[in-house]
């Protein structure tokens, strides 16, 4: 169905290829998972099976790629349109229309097809996706899950015959990235769609894969095979392949269900340890000391937000004291992403009072308030202006105050090999999520709030956001993330904080929350219970 022949990609003249010698073919009817690190062309790869490389990106592509015998490079994308549909990592750019329903019928629409089959593909689509309670509801007041689904089910209304999509269970709760895993299942197995998807949180999709393409470097030729194969060697993988590693599993499980089957003896060898708990909340330590940090506590106190019609929040009680890591969960549209920006003052209380270091956000100016307290959005383009990720450096150190340099370590850190000159847009989705990141770190602020932070990033970027995060709170900053990534709440968070219809109903210790959640409970619980294992890393030290 997709052939890609001798394929190369390069952006401007002279640059290194972004892809080289991408030869394979994919069959018809399969689901084929896409992975490798952030940045080694992932993107790339999908946008010139729908045509938008080259013809909207820019570049040179050399060789050839077809889609059941048309050629891309000939082919723009309105020409493949009845038969790829793509879903990109950004679902607000893919809107042409205000509201769900609208948006779900549009490609139908510019296709031509009959009132009567429009009507029947947008109700069977809505009941699909869980959006029917949504289809009158304005997208821009849907939280950042609930407009991905959007995106999917607007490319699944035309019936294409191919589907590609970028991430698309990033923005997703477990329970909502289950739903549409389970339709892209239905559409292979009973349509006989092809679907092809990059992914970097391998724990949800991996066993769910026909077959599986490693990209392992921008310049290393990509490997197609079995999942357990690639997963035995590949760089990225998920921490049920990462506990069969250690165990010594072959072939190593993809799911849960497998792990556990052959995890009696490993159960055994465990009996009587005692997983390493996270880091307690610390005021000293870390990197620069605590002197070096400012140390504010967060009070929320029965706090209420009306969005319009909706009540977003309804009496919430918080307490965030300094060096503590707090993750707040739940599913789409919960009401997480709203906490974050009452701390922040960007959104006023209806009713009840927030309170970050003595200070009112909404009512204090953000120069004041930036030394306070900190938000990475789950859009990071919101905080790139500059052309350059040294200009926008620059920058930050200038706003903060910080020595310059500052920045570009921090970036170094996040990213390691990104050079100076590189234009943010030229970015991958996680790479400008690290790069917004460094950003706001520059500031040092005393509270630090993170949106989805590890949306498109890989398992070792992943790695280096928990030893950065790590080392602020053993610093004493105070650091709240919303997340739907339990594996990220599993290693880093003290806290863990259940939101569901706006209102807290959970609120503890990690291990406690989280083993207690069928919803939220990472692999390595599963897998190991009712043993209260948390991560892969407690079980090597425990071993």
């Amino acid at each position: 169905m997709i052939r890609f022949e001798n394929v190369s990609v390069t952006y401007g003249d002279g640059a290194a290829p972004t892809l080289e010698r991408v030869d394979l073919t994919v069959p018809e009817g399969e689901l084929v998972l896409l992975i490798g690190p952030s940045g080694v062309g992932k993107s790339t790869l999908l946008g010139a099976v729908s045509g938008l490389v080259p013809h909207f990106t820019g570049g040179t592509l050399r060789g050839r790629v077809t889609v059941d015998g048309r050629d891309t490079r000939t082919h723009k994308p309105r020409e493949l349109a009845d038969l790829v549909g793509t879903v990109g990592q950004d679902p607000l750019a893919h809107f042409v229309t205000d509201t769900v329903e609208d948006e779900l019928a549009y490609g139908m629409e510019s296709l031509g097809l009959a009132p009567e089959v429009m009507r029947r593909r947008v109700e069977e689509t809505l009941d699909l996706l869980g959006l029917a309670e949504l289809r009158d509801r304005p997208i821009a007041t849907l939280s950042g899950g609930q407009q991905q689904r959007v995106a999917i089910g607007s490319v699944l209304t035309p019936h294409p015959k191919v589907l590609v999509l970028d991430e698309p269970t990033s923005a997703l709760d477990p329970a909502a990235a289950e739903e549409v895993l389970a339709v892209l299942q239905r559409l292979v197995h009973d349509l006989g769609t092809t679907v092809l998807l990059a992914e970097h949180r391998l724990e949800r999709v991996v066993q769910y894969a026909d077959q599986v393409i490693l990209l392992p470097s921008p310049v290393a030729a990509p490997r197609m095979g079995a999942p357990a194969e690639i997963m035995a060697a590949s760089p990225v993988h998920p921490p049920v392949v990462a506990l069969g590693r250690l165990a010594g599993w072959d072939p190593l499980p993809l799911s849960v269900r497998d792990a556990r089957r052959r995890a009696g003896a490993l159960r055994d060898r465990l009996e009587g340890c005692s997983p390493t708990p996270p880091p307690g909340r610390s005021s000293g330590g870390g990197r620069g000391g605590a002197e070096n940090a400012p140390s504010p506590t967060a009070r929320l106190r029965a706090l209420t937000v009306r969005r319009a019609r909706i009540e977003a929040l309804r009496r919430v009680d918080l307490t965030v004291p300094p060096g503590e890591i707090i993750a707040l969960m739940g599913r789409n549209g919960a009401g997480k992403s709203t906490l974050l920006a009452t701390l922040v003052g960007t959104v006023e209380p209806t009713s009840g009072t927030v309170e970050v270091g003595g200070r009112t956000p909404h009512r204090t100016h953000p120069r004041e308030l930036v030394r306070q307290v900190g938000l990475v959005p789950q859009e990071p383009r919101d905080l790139l202006y500059a052309d350059t990720v040294a200009a926008e450096c620059t920058a930050a150190d200038a706003d903060a105050g910080a020595t310059p340099g500052t920045c570009r370590a921090l970036v170094s850190e996040l990213l390691p090999g990104v050079a100076d000159a590189t234009h943010p847009r030229d970015l991958s989705e996680g790479q400008r999520l690290a790069l917004a990141l460094a950003i706001v770190l520059t500031g040092r602020p005393a509270l630090l709030l993170l949106d989805e932070p590890t949306r498109g990033l890989d398992y070792a970027a992943k790695a280096r956001l928990v030893a950065v995060l790590k080392d602020l709170a053993a610093e004493g900053h105070a650091i709240v993330l919303a997340t739907h990534d339990v594996e990220l709440a599993a290693e880093l968070a003290h806290r863990v904080v259940i939101l569901a219809g706006g209102e807290v109903v959970a609120d503890g210790p990690t291990a406690e929350v989280v083993v207690s959640s069928p919803a939220f409970a990472p692999q390595v619980t599963k897998i190991l219970a009712p043993q209260e294992w948390l991560t892969v890393s407690q079980v090597r030290e425990a071993l």
